[in-house]
């Protein structure tokens, strides 16, 4: 009987240890640098990454090292991050594009965005600003969605790629306005935005970043931002919700994933850490100025938006039969 206590006795001891051991490391973490993976570098999702990671630096004392990876648009990234050991040290800017999108867009996609990550909390939401050449006749959205209608098959409108945010906004307006606009895929949103301006198409869908100084400079018409609310940082201009399409909403997001497996207890950290930075007054008012709104959340308030986003886009894709190039 003494020898069965002295076992229990030395187990619970040897437990205790390690809990002891584990709040620790906790208490300590993060103990040594920490990577962020991100697409392409001079993208939005590299300057916001890259903005992140010196807060979290500064926050931290440690270094955080961002490791850009691109191709198949951002899908790369996640493949990359998806692998990685889920211990905390390698978290994931996830966007649209390679965690909405692509599970509808590739016939064989090497990761579960669902499955395959641990979500920490959404970051920023990227609206679309809806241009066209200043010689385009309509002066609202409204008088653009009746001139179309009236037209069908002779507007045409650029895009950086097929299967990217241009692409789905446009299909997207397509499909909920019963229009039928001509796509015209480019080499990039920068070509995508330079054929508007030139007048060698007439409309394009391009990130707010990109497109506003055009708008401020005259170079092309603005007509509609395609978020759910009008952004912050160009008030004047209206939705394309506000054109009598309630709840039309074709931004692009951003949003921050740990592998799957990292333990809760780490993940709490990083979306107490990360939230408490990007709600920042100072950090907001500098992700407006970027043509970011700002969108912090829980990681169940990202699971859930994830799994309709998916839903979402998945039937748009299906039913427009649109393929990533």
């Amino acid at each position: 009987m003494k020898r069965c206590i002295n076992i229990v006795f030395k187990q619970i001891l040897t437990l205790t240890l390690y809990l002891g051991a584990a709040s620790l490391a906790l208490a300590q973490y993060p103990t040594k640098p920490v990577r962020i993976i991100a697409a392409s570098t001079g993208t939005s999702g590299d300057l916001l990454a890259r903005y992140l990671g010196q807060r979290l630096s500064e926050r931290w004392g440690q270094p955080v090292v961002i490791e850009n990876r691109s191709g198949a648009g951002a899908v790369i990234a996640a493949e990359i991050a998806m692998k990685a050991a889920p211990d905390g040290y390698t978290v994931h800017l996830g966007q649209h594009g390679s965690f909405a999108a692509a599970p509808s867009l590739y016939k064989k996609l090497s990761y579960d965005p669902l499955k395959d990550f641990a979500p920490i909390t959404h970051y920023a939401h990227v609206p679309l600003i809806i241009i066209a050449h200043p010689s385009m006749p309509p002066g609202s959205m409204k008088e653009l969605i009746e001139y179309v209608r009236t037209r069908p098959g002779a507007i045409n409108y650029s895009t950086g790629g097929a299967g990217g945010a241009g692409h789905l906004n446009f299909e997207l307006l397509n499909h909920t306005a019963g229009l039928k606009f001509v796509h015209v895929p480019y080499k990039g949103i920068g070509a995508a935005t330079t054929a508007v301006m030139s007048g060698e198409v007439q409309l394009s869908g391009v990130p707010v970043p990109i497109a506003l100084p055009q708008v401020k400079a005259g170079k092309v018409k603005a007509y509609a931002t395609t978020g759910k609310n009008r952004f912050a940082g160009a008030p004047e201009i209206p939705t394309v919700a506000e054109a009598g399409f309630p709840g039309f909403d074709a931004s692009t997001w951003f949003a921050m994933f740990a592998p799957a497996r990292t333990p809760p207890d780490i993940v709490r950290i990083l979306n107490r850490d990360m939230v408490g930075i990007i709600n920042a007054p100072a950090v907001r008012t500098w992700l407006i100025s970027q043509g970011a709104e700002p969108a912090p959340g829980t990681p169940e308030e990202l699971t859930a938006f994830l799994k309709s986003d998916i839903e979402k886009w998945g039937k748009l894709i299906r039913a427009a039969g649109i393929r990533a190039e």
